[in-house]
């Protein structure tokens, strides 16, 4: 998936003409990219049209013009951007309990080691980003690729079942992909 380059981020004015149309298309795609594992998780499976949106609503919420700062945006979202056979997603941790926010989320600790995508008979584990927990502080959001090796790829691509699990000591939940959602990601994959 090809990365997201400055030519192709819109300027504030022309952003604000096209963003109603851009966000509505942006919604539905997520809506077949995002998947509740439970009750308390859900995953966003990113793409460039994903980045790019988020690109386009940070630099409009912070007024950003600079062009110096517009590529530090693009850099910095950029490693959302799956690389070849992967996918990526942005993962979070649903609690809301406000009051008991950083006992709950403590829950998760060791979630980065529990999360993985079935694939028939394949396994595919999720790689979290580093820095986003310690030994006794985790982060409600996280970032997650999934490595595919050419086996699991190809069960991807033909269409095998595919299940979401997470198997944590605190937090045990799964779920089948729907079809369109698979082939969304299958389509990631392969482009």
């Amino acid at each position: 998936m090809r990365k997201v380059v400055l030519e192709d981020i819109l300027g504030l004015a022309a952003y604000e003409k096209v963003r109603q149309d851009f966000r509505q298309r942006i919604i539905e795609l997520k809506q077949k990219r995002r998947v509740s594992v439970g009750d308390r998780v859900s995953v966003v499976f990113e793409n460039r049209d994903t980045v790019i949106f988020q690109i386009q609503e940070m630099l409009r919420a912070e007024r950003i013009t600079d062009l110096e700062k517009i590529r530090e945006e693009i850099e910095t979202y950029n490693e959302l951007i799956p690389e070849p056979g992967e996918l990526s997603a942005t993962l979070f941790l649903e609690i809301e309990d406000q009051t008991h926010l950083r006992d709950e989320l403590l829950k998760f600790l060791g979630i980065d080691k529990a999360v993985s995508l079935k694939i028939g008979t394949h396994a595919v584990s999720a790689l979290f980003e580093a820095g986003r927990s310690k030994e006794d502080k985790i982060s409600a959001v996280q970032y997650v690729r999934f490595r595919f090796d050419p086996q699991a790829l190809q069960a991807i691509v033909r269409g095998e079942r595919t299940e979401l699990v997470i198997d944590h000591e605190e937090y045990k939940a799964a779920v089948v992909l729907q079809p369109e959602t698979q082939r969304s990601l299958a389509e990631d994959l392969t482009t």
